[in-house]
């Protein structure tokens, strides 16, 4: 098992996550504020601009990113990482970026 650093732009957090974890479920061990809603690359709430480094996530293009796409962002809930990474929280395929203003919709409590 390698581990990898991920640091997202801009906020100053940085953690360490193995090539067997997701980012995400990282980002929920440590605390750190990451969007998400369903966990499996449905609802894409969990997308982020790949700055740099590689990620795996090969489901990616059937759960709703372009091939092009999966290549510039990650969605957090099934990327793992494949080296160190920097990553922009927030920041939307263009597919998905006019869906809803600030990003994709997320689930209402009443669904």
């Amino acid at each position: 098992m390698t581990e990898y650093t991920v640091e997202f732009v801009g906020t100053g957090e940085t953690i360490s996550v193995s090539d067997k974890q997701t980012v995400l479920s990282r980002c929920i061990e440590e605390g750190i504020a990451q969007e998400y809603s369903c966990r499996v690359g449905m609802c894409l709430a969990c997308s982020a601009e790949i700055v740099e480094g590689e990620v795996e996530q090969p489901v990616a293009v059937a759960r709703g990113l372009t091939e092009e796409e999966a290549e510039r962002y990650a969605l957090t809930c099934m990327a793992r990482p494949a080296s160190d990474l920097k990553l922009d929280r927030g920041k939307y395929p263009p597919s998905i970026e006019g869906d809803a203003e600030g990003g994709p919709e997320t689930a209402s409590a009443d669904d």
